[in-house]
């Protein structure tokens, strides 16, 4: 049974018409009981599903510091200054990554579009190069994960760069994949299968089609895996 229910993106709906603390305080009670709450029981119940994927990949069910990012806004550079985020995301990242852009897998529910990832968003520039020179030297074993997961409804998306990156020719066969600035692998999902029984279940199922993509990355940037 899925933790999440239309309650959840009722009041996800409610807050990006409202979005202001004192609104979020008077129904930080609502909030706990349909977002929160609902959301660290699907951490919970996907700890052993992620587990069984990598026993390197992390899935905390705690308010601060866990598998759910929070819900405030880092509003500091962006013109948008609105104080709460109208989405869930879970994050079940490697354990030797401190944040976000650390490898892993990860669910996004909010009411303009659900979808599960998997892979690096945004790595800093030394596991940038790190992974762009592994797939220059092992391009293959790149191409598999990318065929699995196209196979299984996934797609890369993430910004890129115009150009081709430093120390690479033009011509090179794998020029596409080297611009990306983003390693990560897409899938969208219904709001009904969100709150559908068999939620967790298929989370599980769809996270395992990306166990290519993740043992590349983290092969690139010599983590275990």
């Amino acid at each position: 049974m899925s933790p999440f229910t239309r309650q959840s993106f009722n009041f996800l709906n409610e807050l990006s018409v409202n979005n202001e603390r004192e609104w979020f305080k008077a129904n930080q009670t609502r909030y706990e009981d349909n977002v929160r709450t609902p959301a660290l029981k699907f951490i919970q119940a996907m700890q052993p599903h992620i587990t069984a994927l990598s026993p390197r990949l992390t899935a905390v069910p705690k308010k601060v510091g866990g598998s759910m990012m929070r819900p405030q806004r880092d509003s500091r550079f962006s013109k948008d200054k609105t104080p709460y985020k109208t989405n869930v995301g879970i994050q079940f990242r490697h354990f030797q990554g401190k944040d976000v852009h650390a490898p892993g897998l990860y669910l996004h529910i909010a009411n303009d579009g659900c979808f599960l990832g998997a892979g690096i968003w945004h790595p800093e520039s030394k596991a940038l190069n790190a992974i762009r020179t592994c797939i220059d030297e092992n391009p293959n074993s790149y191409k598999k994960a990318l065929r699995e997961l196209s196979a299984k409804g996934f797609e890369m998306q993430g910004s890129q760069l115009i150009r081709p990156p430093k120390g690479y020719d033009k011509a090179h066969p794998m020029l596409d994949e080297l611009k990306r600035k983003d390693f990560i692998a897409i899938k969208p999902l219904t709001i009904e299968q969100v709150y559908s029984t068999n939620f967790v279940e298929l989370c599980a199922q769809e996270f395992a089609a990306c166990q290519q993509l993740m043992r590349y990355l983290c092969f690139a940037l010599d983590l275990d895996y």
